[in-house]
């Protein structure tokens, strides 16, 4: 699979960048919080050695231009790192592609999740030519859900005993279409 090429993103108050290695102790720091570990595979209990080895896989997958785009969010004026979000195209990249994220204990209710979302979104659909975005939550995780309306993702349905590490649970989808994006009064979604 040709994915993207490494690429920086910016609405003004958020900055999405390709991870470092010196974001390593903030990862570690963000990845302890246990409403991550509820809603996400990240290994718990999380330490430096995970992030350290995830945060080398999404250089490397940037290097190849292969696999997930995964993009730090931070904070324009501080350089802060608030979250993560990534996108990985399907095999079939005429199918579209999924979009993950999480965010900081410290930077949720701040709109953070929604800003990074709509940003990746845009840059998937009209940068990358992707048709659609998806992303899929646990049926009890409402601030995802939430997330997903406000950026203008509708919900698409149930995909049943989807994988979760080593756990298959039914999850909800939700998606977003380029024509979403060229519709106006359709959804919330602003570039």
């Amino acid at each position: 699979m040709h994915g993207p090429a490494r690429t920086q993103l910016s609405d003004g108050s958020l900055v999405l960048r390709p991870w470092r290695l010196e974001d390593v102790g903030r990862v570690a720091e963000i990845c302890v919080d246990p409403e991550i570990g509820r809603w996400t595979t990240v290994p718990s209990p999380y330490n430096d050695e995970h992030a350290r080895t995830w945060i080398e896989q999404t250089i490397r997958n940037w290097d190849a231009r292969e696999g997930e785009a995964a993009f730090a969010v931070t904070d324009a004026e501080s350089g802060e790192v608030l979250g993560a979000i990534g996108l990985r195209p399907f095999e079939n990249r005429a199918r579209g592609g999924s979009i993950g994220y999480w965010v900081a204990p410290d930077a949720r209710g701040r709109g953070v999740a929604t800003g990074a979302l709509r940003l990746v979104s845009e840059w998937a659909l009209r940068e990358l030519g992707l048709p659609r975005v998806e992303l899929v939550t646990l049926p009890g995780n409402e601030p995802s859900q939430r997330v997903a309306e406000k950026a203008g993702y509708a919900r698409a349905g149930t995909v049943r005993m989807a994988v979760r590490g080593e756990d298959e649970e039914d999850c909800v989808c939700f998606s977003l279409a380029t024509e979403a994006l060229d519709r106006p009064n359709q959804g919330t979604f602003r570039p």
